[in-house]
Formats: C-alpha cells, structure tokens, sequence
C-alpha cells in the first residue's frame, strides 16, 4: 500500500510562494486573473477579526475566578505582561527604524498606497479606547473600544461568579469554535500567498523579494534580544533565578513553541516545564499560564511593530507621532486579543495595517515568510508566559512567607 504523503502548512506556503514567483515571472501582468483569490483570503482574515478578539479576551479575562484572585494575583500578572509586551514593542519599534526592512522594496503598483492620516492628539486617542456604543464599536471593528468592551465584560463575569457562569461557559465554546476556524482559514495561507504574490511578482519582478531575508533577520535578532535581556533582568531581579537556570528550565516548551507556532498548544508543555522544572507552584501556573496563552503575546507584539513598519516603508509612507502611538498601543493592548493559535498575529496584522490606513497588499510578501518569524515569536510568546509566572510566583511565596511569619503579626 502506497502511503499518504502530508505535507506541512509551512512547506504548503514555501511551494505557494516559490510557484507565485514563478507564475508571475512566466505570465507577467497577465497572472492578474488570479488576483480574486487574494481578495478572498483577506476578506476571510477580515471575517474572523471581530469575534475571534472578543471571545478568547472575554474567556481569558473571566477565567481569573474570584475577584480576590482578580485583583491581586490577576493585577500584577497584567501589569507584567503589559509591562513586558511594551518592552517588546519598543524593541520592534527600534529595530524596525535602525535596519529599515522596508527599504527598497517597490509594491507601490500592488495597491494605491493611501495618503498617511493624521491621528488625534495623545489625550484623545486614550479617550477614545472607550466605546460610547459597544454595539456601534463592533460593527466598525475598532480595535482598541473592542479590547476595552471584552475587559470588562471578563471583569463582569468574575464578579457575578456563579449567576455569570453561563455566559462564561459560552464565551469559553465561543472561543474554541474561533480558534477552529482560524485554524481552517490559516490552513488556506498558501491559496492566499499565491493569490496576492503572483501579480505583484508579474507587475514588479523578482526585485520586490530580496528584502524579506532582512524581515525575518530584523524580527528574529530583535525577539533573541528581547528574551535574553528583558527575561533574564525580569527573572534576576524579582524572583532572584538564575537566567540560565530559567532558559533551560523553560527550553522544553520553547522548543515545542518553535516548533508548532502555537502559543494554546504548547500550554501543558509550559505548565509542566514550569511547575517540575522553575519550581513554580500548581496554583499559580494553573492560572497564570492560560490567561498567558491567552493575553500575552510579547513576540507578536514585537513582530506587529516590525511589520507595520515594514509596510510603511516599503509605500514610502511617513508615519506620524500619532501613527507610531497606535502601533504601540494596539501592539501592547492588541496582543491581548492575538489567539494562541498558527498564524493569528497575521490576523493581527491585517488589522493594525487597516487601523494606521497602510495597504494590506503588503500582507503578500509578509504572509510568504510569515510562518518563519511565527516560530521566533510563538517561542518568546510562551517564554514570556514562563517568566511571568516565575516572577508572580516569588511574589506569592514571598507573601505568604511574611503572613506566616509570626514575627509579622506583633504589635
């Protein structure tokens, strides 16, 4: 019997992308007739945007349990992550204005580059995350007034406890059925990699792919440097761990992150690597961790500053002070929202580039290598999950080594 040869995503989308070089190559401008299957693969990616961020936010959030363990353990993991994701972001930032991948890249005539909008002032764009109609902010797909709206609808659950534990249960399912479709449209990158590549490559010529070496170079070393530095300082200086001993403790998980880009995947390796491995305690990694899987996304984030920049760099575009301000707030907060699935920070992508008006043409050669800078950043998404929860964990221990002090208590 002759046995079924499988393929891989990754391999699918290295053959897409090599035979849409190809065909553009071979057919010139007349490859266009193909384009229709690049419009449907954004207008999938498009589809899923707006529930798949409020049903894995609000399932995230909601799993903190009691309000007590929301405010306290649940704070400070936020606060790290957030902390941690804004690091990265500026790591990206810097990396992406110092090596400039964009440049020399001429897309130009895959799409009308957009004029460059002026964004509102600092105070503004910060009001503006707060919807006035939730419903209205659904609809127009704003991003940061949807992040805002599922926060606190988690929040919500939490303190209804068990009268919310319907509604939770469905944001729970709901979120599992968006991480399945995702995953059934992220299967279809190779069809959408072809689509959008061959007609730029028939329009432009081979010159537009020589500096996407220096993309997925620009994200690799700036996700290395991001881990070994913010990582090891976070480790030393709040949980007093050796950075070796904390890398290869966690390098099991990081290993099966590379290798599977799937941050939800790789969890029971995270949490076992955590618990036998960094000495992290069950209660603490049982919580931290999925919430982690869920809302923090420190290498997408990093690669989400790159990209767009790429982007505006490869149109020509002068991003403004308040454009870069968006790039770090939705990098920061948008992560949350970034399902820890194959290929979500693609999705991620499409929205960040929508947001700043920069052409999501730009999605067809970041898509063709996408998967590679997606193995870097699912490894530095789930060790940053590993370093929060090492860091809570000497904060609880170091809580409860004073409560049961009794030297504590004496007046």
């Amino acid at each position: 019997m002759a046995s079924k040869i499988k393929i891989s995503l990754l391999s699918q989308i290295v053959i897409a992308f090599v035979l849409a070089i190809l065909a553009g190559i071979i057919f010139g401008p007349d490859i266009a007739v193909i384009a229709p299957l690049g419009d449907l693969f954004l207008r999938l990616i498009q589809f899923i945007i707006v529930p798949l961020i409020v049903s894995s936010l609000i399932a995230g959030v909601a799993s903190t349990g009691s309000m007590e363990t929301l405010g306290r353990i649940g704070g400070k993991t936020i606060l790290y992550y957030i902390c941690t994701t804004f690091v990265a972001v500026t790591i990206g930032l810097i990396a992406a204005f110092l090596f400039s991948p964009g440049t020399g890249v001429d897309i130009s005539s895959a799409g009308e580059a957009p004029e460059a909008t002026e964004t509102d002032g600092v105070i503004s764009i910060l009001l503006n995350i707060i919807p006035t109609n939730p419903i209205e902010s659904l609809s127009n797909g704003d991003i940061l007034q949807i992040i805002f709206f599922s926060i606190f609808v988690g929040i919500g659950i939490t303190m209804a406890g068990q009268k919310a534990e319907p509604v939770h249960r469905f944001f729970d399912g709901f979120a599992e059925i968006m991480y399945k479709i995702t995953w059934v449209i992220m299967k279809l990158i190779p069809i959408g990699v072809f689509g959008l590549l061959a007609p730029i490559i028939g329009e432009q010529g081979l010159s537009v792919l020589m500096p996407l070496i220096k993309l997925v170079s620009v994200v690799a070393i700036a996700c290395i440097i991001h881990a070994l530095v913010t990582y090891s300082i976070a480790v030393k200086t709040f949980a007093k761990m050796n950075p070796l001993h904390f890398f290869k403790g966690i390098l099991p998980a990081t290993l099966v992150a590379f290798s599977t880009q799937s941050s939800s995947g790789t969890l029971p390796v995270t949490i076992k690597s955590s618990e036998d491995n960094l000495g992290v305690s069950k209660k603490i990694s049982s919580f931290i961790l999925p919430l982690g899987a869920t809302v923090n996304m420190d290498g997408t984030s990093l690669y989400l500053s790159v990209a767009a920049l790429f982007t505006a760099q490869a149109y020509g575009i002068e991003l403004s002070i308040g454009q870069i301000l968006m790039i770090i707030l939705i990098g920061t907060l948008g992560s949350i929202g970034t399902a820890g699935v194959p290929g979500a920070g693609l999705v991620m992508l499409t929205l960040l580039l929508t947001t700043l008006n920069l052409p999501l043409e730009a999605l067809a050669l970041i898509a063709g290598v996408d998967r590679f800078m997606d193995m870097f950043r699912t490894a530095v998404n789930i060790t940053g999950d590993a370093s929060g929860t090492v860091v809570i964990n000497a904060s609880e221990r170091g809580l409860d080594e004073k409560t049961d002090d009794p030297d504590s208590t004496a007046g």
